[in-house]
């Protein structure tokens, strides 16, 4: 399956509003309730997909690193589980377990909140600042299956050091590489 690159969400671009299920607890979780007054990270994300194999336990390390700083962490499987079973709610909350997911995993079920984010491949990630702006969108570091480049994130961090410290996001950013999110015919 060819490879596909994120859509490059708009800087500055508010962030759609959504209410989802957890997969992990199954309670609703809304945009407002959990967003935060210094960065919130919404990863387009799913369980089958290699290049998201490839890099989730970063996502993991990233969230425990940042998390203490006051970031927030949600993560969306956006795909057609009919199709694709291995991204179903019930293996959703199984791979979050199994990884110690230390953030909402939800499901986008009628896949209204990718089109909104125009999320495009898993992994897609988002940085949005405290009024929900986006400041970064794209990948999460150079690293690719196979490319031998350790998953470090450093995309995902410079980009939240940058507001930590009040400093602007660079805007020279890389589109995020993966597989295609899996639509609904």
């Amino acid at each position: 399956m060819p490879a596909v690159e994120s859509t490059m969400f708009p800087l500055g671009k508010q962030a759609p509003s959504f209410a989802l299920m957890n997969a992990i607890d199954g309670n609703i979780v809304r945009l407002e309730e959990i967003k935060s007054d210094v960065a919130t990270v919404i990863m387009f994300i799913c369980n089958h997909c290699p290049f998201v194999k490839h890099v989730q336990h970063e996502l993991v390390r990233l969230a425990n690193d940042y998390q203490p700083k006051g970031v927030t962490f949600v993560a969306i499987n956006s795909n057609d589980v009919e199709k694709y079973p291995d991204d179903s709610p019930e293996n959703m909350k199984k791979v979050a377990e199994q990884l110690g997911y230390p953030f909402p995993y939800l499901f986008d079920e009628t896949q209204e909140v990718a089109k909104a984010y125009q999320a495009a491949c898993t992994p897609d990630f988002y940085v949005f600042d405290r009024e929900l702006k986006c400041v970064y969108r794209g990948q999460l570091d150079d690293s690719r299956p196979g490319n031998n480049i350790p998953v470090t994130g450093a995309s995902i961090r410079a980009a939240l050091d940058a507001l930590l410290s009040g400093n602007p996001v660079p805007e020279s950013q890389k589109p995020s590489i993966g597989c295609s999110i899996k639509w609904k015919e």
